[in-house]
C-alpha cells in the first residue's frame, strides 16, 4: 500500500490502520505539513517505510493499491503557497494515476467537501456540481481538487484505471497541527491557553465534523468496495461554529471568552454531507460522537501544549 501524505494528519491515522491489517505500507511526504511525530510509532515496524518525495514529481515504485492524500488541506497552509498547493493536486494526481497505470493498482483519490464551495444546496449529495468562486484565495485547493477528480474519471475512461474517489469533510483528531488554522484544533488550542477563541463571522455557519477513525474506516471500505464515487464520507450531524465554541470551553474547563472576527473570503456558509450512499454501498456511518472525539482530541492537545 502506497499513502501518500502519509506523515500528515489523515495519513499517519491510515498508515496505522493498514499496518493493523496486516499490509506492507510505503508512505510518502515531503514534510511541508506532514511531521514525523505522527509517525514515530510507525517507525520500527518491519513492514512500513517512509520516503521522503513531493509528489509533483514523478514516483518509479511497485505497488498494489495507492491512497493519494498528499496536498495541504487547512487555508493557512494551502494558501500559503497557493501554486504549489494547485500542482499538488494536478500534477500529484497526473503522477499518482501514473503510477497506477503503470503498476496496475488500484487508486484511491482524497477529494474533499471543498468541491462544493459555498452551496446552494443542504445536505450536499454527490450529484451536486458545486458553486466554487475559480478565482478566489481558496480556488487553489477547490479547484485543484475538482481538477484531481476530472483527471481521476479520465484515467478511467482512456486507459481503464481502477479509481476511488472520496469526498472528506471536515475531520478532527489527534496528529492535527496546532497552528493549521481550522476550527477544531484552533479553539482547542485557544482555550488550552486561556485565550480569547476567535470566532469568524457570528458562529451561525454550520459544518460537521467527524473524528478521524471513523473518516479512515470510510476510506479502508471505499478501496476494498466496488464502488467508484465520488462518495461523501463526513458526519451527517451539522452544528454552528458558535455551538462548536462553547462545546470546546465546557469539555476544556476553560475561562476563554469568544471574540468575533471578521469572515475570511468565500468561507462556506453551510457545509453537511449526505452519506446515503456511503450507508448504502460502504455500510459506513460515523459511530464517535463529537463530545467523545473533543474530549480524545483535547487530551491529544494537552500532551502536546
Amino acid at each position: 500500500m502506497l499513502v501518500t501524505g502519509g506523515a500528515g494528519f489523515l495519513g499517519s491515522h491510515l498508515c496505522a490502520r493498514l499496518l493493523a491489517d496486516g499490509h506492507e505500507v510505503l508512505a510518502v511526504d515531503n514534510f511541508f505539513t506532514g511531521t514525523r511525530d505522527n509517525i514515530l510509532s510507525l517507525l520500527d515496524n518491519p513492514r512500513f517505510e517512509l520516503l521522503r518525495h513531493d509528489v509533483t514529481f514523478p514516483l518509479y515504485v511497485e505497488v498494489d493499491e495507492i491512497y493519494n492524500l498528499a496536498c495541504p488541506a487547512s487555508p493557512i497552509h494551502y494558501q500559503f503557497d497557493p501554486v504549489q498547493t494547485t500542482k499538488t493536486s494536478v500534477h500529484g494526481a497526473i503522477n499518482m494515476l501514473g503510477l497506477a497505470k503503470r503498476t496496475r493498482a488500484r487508486i484511491l483519490q482524497a477529494s474533499t467537501s471543498e468541491v462544493y464551495g459555498d452551496p446552494e444546496v443542504n445536505p450536499q449529495t454527490e450529484d451536486y456540481r458545486g458553486s466554487v468562486n475559480p478565482i478566489g484565495p481558496r480556488a487553489c485547493y477547490d479547484e485543484g481538487k475538482r481538477c484531481a477528480e476530472t483527471l481521476f474519471f479520465d484515467y478511467k475512461r482512456q486507459h481503464g484505471t481502477d479509481i476511488r474517489i472520496a469526498r472528506i469533510f471536515n475531520t478532527y483528531g489527534p496528529h492535527m497541527l496546532p497552528d493549521d488554522g481550522r476550527v477544531i484544533s484552533n479553539f482547542i488550542v485557544q482555550a488550552l491557553r486561556g485565550e480569547p477563541l476567535a470566532l469568524y463571522g457570528d458562529g451561525s455557519q454550520t459544518r460537521s465534523f467527524c473524528y478521524v477513525d471513523d473518516l479512515v474506516d470510510g476510506l479502508v471500505r471505499l478501496m476494498d468496495s466496488d464502488e467508484i464515487g465520488p462518495v461523501n464520507l463526513g458526519n451527517p450531524a451539522e452544528i454552528t461554529i458558535a455551538e462548536v465554541a462553547k462545546k470546546v470551553i465546557g469539555l476544556v474547563g476553560s475561562g476563554s471568552s469568544i471574540e468575533t472576527r471578521p469572515l475570511p473570503a468565500d468561507d462556506p456558509t453551510r457545509r453537511c454531507p449526505d452519506i446515503g450512499l456511503a450507508r448504502r454501498t460502504l455500510g459506513w456511518e460515523p459511530k464517535v460522537a463529537l463530545d467523545d472525539g473533543l474530549k480524545r482530541t483535547i487530551e491529544y492537545f494537552r500532551g502536546l501544549l
